[in-house]
């Protein structure tokens, strides 16, 4: 919650009428955040698949609505790797959080392994064409963040992250066009102030899933200020 306040006293430095920014903290501070700093926009970290009913546990995204969640993240590395979340469990996430009221921010990349295999451009599709299968795409934000590059120091080169943003945004056209030209399509792979201009610079990314550096005011407002600037 401190640092939630200090996202509170800087937030009119860190957005301005051309950039959106989101916080997405525990679940646990969504309530308490969301009635103590109204103007902040807030996302919930995940949501379960189901609906509220006999699910001992899950957080449906009715509830995360409910305390104040506009946002939810969906498919993050770290939930496919670690708690095992198929691309099916992503679509079913998708589709309950679009029924609460949710914007679900989907996230897709490769492994190291994947990228070295030369798999990226496939795994990414896959990633797409299956946690998307019942989606309304007019409701919906897309990240990209390669997971050999989350929390490693390593970052996608902006020619690498423009490649897979055009592919995605290329997949968006074919199913429908008018879509592909407003939705927001994020590059999350440890966006830093150092790169965060470049990377925003080109012409498929429209923004970041910062990791990390959001953890430090300073630096999220520096990266802000790059938004802002594009």
């Amino acid at each position: 919650m401190d640092l939630i306040a200090e996202f509170a006293q800087g937030w009119d430095t860190l957005v301005s009428a051309n950039t959106d920014a989101v916080l997405c903290p525990p679940a646990v501070f969504l309530a308490a955040a969301k009635d103590k700093y109204p103007k902040l926009v807030f996302g919930a970290q995940t949501s379960s698949a189901y609906h509220e009913g006999a699910y001992t546990g899950e957080l449906a995204a009715s509830m995360l609505r409910t305390v104040g969640a506009q946002y939810v993240l969906v498919g993050h590395s770290e939930r496919r790797a670690i708690f095992g979340e198929t691309n099916q469990v992503v679509a079913d996430k998708i589709v309950a959080a679009q029924e609460a009221d949710l914007i679900p921010v989907l996230c897709v990349g490769e492994t190291a392994d994947e990228r070295n295999e030369q798999r990226t451009e496939q795994v990414i599709l896959q990633q797409l064409e299956e946690g998307l299968a019942n989606a309304d795409l007019t409701r919906l934000v897309i990240a990209y963040e390669p997971v050999w590059a989350i929390g490693t120091g390593l970052t996608a080169s902006p020619e690498q992250a423009q490649e897979i943003h055009k592919l995605i945004r290329g997949w968006v056209a074919q199913k429908n066009a008018t879509v592909a030209e407003q939705i927001q399509l994020l590059y999350g792979g440890s966006v830093k102030p150092a790169n965060a201009a470049e990377l925003f610079q080109q012409a498929d990314i429209d923004g970041g899933l910062i990791g990390g550096a959001s953890l430090k005011l300073e630096q999220f407002q520096a990266i802000c200020m790059a938004a802002q600037e594009i």
